[in-house]
């Protein structure tokens, strides 16, 4: 038999074998007897087969085709009609293999800091890591709300019961913001369905490119702010983004690495996908003000992060900071920005993951994130403080490192739309170094102020097993970006043909 068809056999299937693999690891550790080794042990087998399981997608991706792959459509509920429709094109291949990439070393991470309520923990890492995927790979929009609401649960429970002193205050407030703005997404999409009788994403594309949708015109302005709202809150864009160092705050450190790492791009992937794959015209239309909070949340979260005590609140205003470069690069409505928006997407859930890691690390041997309780670690940590310069300049944008291309693709795509976005926005790179590298400054050198420092250990290895390969990948990503950007750009040029006939348009009139 020609391997070729077992593989074609394979690939409709595939995309829900990643997407439930980690749930049926959740269900099997509920029945696991509360032996935390085995627990722990199980929780990384598993995450790390759903990783294994998810190379197969860009193994076999098709990288030169527009369309989405590994399609599977199958009729589920008769009345409403709603489809069990999955798929990826090159925009959701890499978030995929970015969720399933950042579990297990969550569960690594987790190893020695989670002591209560084990069982627990891991079950909600694992159910949290189906939620993500299923996001990336659902093409019903029912189906894509199903998996959007799912997230909030495991997230606000792990933040709400082993997270830190705040950490109910932060958990309530991170699912009321999120599901509330959620609301607005889930009105228009009953709209889009009443009338076009359907939920699938395609069919309600083609119905609205073609002009088939009745009174979609009046509508179109509110239907794009109903799913605009929704995504700008998870970001979250500047000024929605409130609930998110309380959240990154109280999370434990594998709750913020996920938060940051996977989650936040629930929000970036919705606009590239939905604003501007469904209302192309109204995207245009509304591109100028959402630049413009694009920037004042570069800027505004940089020079927020720049005055922070807290070495966790640091790191997620600069969450804030690098989203709205992705956000400036999607509205900018050029190739090259929406390449290196995607690309910023990963470098950040890479880096930024990282850096969530080793402050992890550092709490856990001292229960405290302030910067001043540190200085002069270099020389008692030497491994773990070469480790946190090699993210920290990951993050800030080392050329050879993956922040570099992402940025640097922005900031091109935002001059060729306007020079103006595109100087204010190369602000917040050297903004980003000030705030990264001074916090390193007064951790890492100077004397040992505080004789309590004396007795920090270094890395051990299953720190060690969760962060380098974060280390590695933003190595790989910034020296080869190609072997993302092959598949990535095929897929933007399609989401940006129905925006560029927009244009030709309004250039026409």
């Amino acid at each position: 038999m020609n391997p070729a068809m077992n593989i074609d056999n394979l690939s409709p299937y595939i995309v829900s074998l990643v997407t439930f693999a980690p749930l049926v690891g959740a269900l099997f550790l509920t029945v696991l007897p509360r032996r935390d080794r085995d627990i722990r042990i199980i929780a990384l087998v598993v995450s790390l087969l759903t990783f294994v399981l998810s190379l197969h997608l860009p193994v076999y991706f098709h990288r030169a085709q527009t369309g989405f792959q590994y399609e599977i459509d199958k009729p589920w509920i008769s009345s409403p009609n709603i489809h069990y429709h999955m798929g990826i094109d090159g925009i959701s291949l890499w978030l995929v293999v970015l969720t399933t990439f950042l579990t297990p070393l969550c569960v690594l991470i987790s190893w020695k800091s989670i002591h209560d309520r084990v069982k627990e923990f891991f079950i909600l890492l694992l159910i949290l890591e189906t939620a993500l995927i299923g996001v990336f790979t659902s093409l019903d929009l029912f189906l894509f709300y199903f998996f959007w609401e799912a997230t909030l649960i495991p997230m606000a429970l792990l933040i709400g019961v082993f997270g830190h002193d705040r950490k109910i205050y932060a958990a309530v407030r991170f699912f009321m913001y999120t599901m509330i703005a959620s609301v607005f997404m889930l009105a228009a999409i009953l709209w889009l369905y009443s009338h076009t009788g359907s939920f699938d994403f395609v069919v309600i594309r083609d119905q609205i490119a073609r002009g088939a949708v009745p009174n979609f015109p009046a509508a179109a302005q509110w239907l794009f702010l109903g799913f605009f709202v929704a995504f700008a809150v998870k970001v979250p864009l500047f000024p929605f983004h409130t609930w998110l160092p309380d959240a990154h705050v109280e999370a434990p450190t594998a709750g913020s690495v996920l938060l940051a790492g996977v989650l936040l791009k629930m929000g970036t992937y919705g606009m590239l996908r939905f604003n501007l794959g469904l209302f192309p015209e109204q995207a245009h239309r509304n591109a100028s003000w959402i630049m413009i909070l694009a920037l004042i949340g570069i800027i505004y979260g940089a020079l927020v992060a720049l005055v922070q005590p807290n070495m966790k609140k640091l790191i997620a205003y600069s969450s804030v900071s690098h989203l709205g470069f992705v956000v400036l690069g999607i509205f900018s409505f050029t190739q090259l920005g929406l390449n290196g928006a995607m690309f910023v997407m990963l470098a950040h859930g890479i880096s930024t993951g990282g850096l969530f890691m080793l402050a992890g690390i550092l709490h856990e041997r001292r229960h405290t994130y302030e910067i001043s309780e540190f200085g002069g670690l270099a020389a008692i940590t030497p491994v773990y403080a070469a480790t946190y310069l090699f993210m920290v300049l990951a993050s800030v944008g080392l050329p050879l490192l993956n922040g570099f291309i992402g940025e640097f693709l922005v900031l091109s795509g935002a001059f060729q739309a306007r020079a103006v976005y595109g100087i204010l926005g190369a602000t917040g790179v050297i903004w980003s170094a000030g705030y990264l590298l001074w916090m390193y400054q007064r951790v890492f050198y100077g004397k040992v102020t505080n004789p309590i420092n004396n007795s920090i250990g270094d890395m051990i290895g299953v720190e060690k097993a969760a962060v380098w390969p974060c280390a590695v990948a933003a190595l790989v990503m910034g020296v080869a970006p190609i072997l993302w950007l092959g598949s990535i750009d095929p897929a933007v040029y399609a989401v940006l043909h129905p925006v560029a006939q927009v244009l030709s348009k309004v250039v026409g009139q």
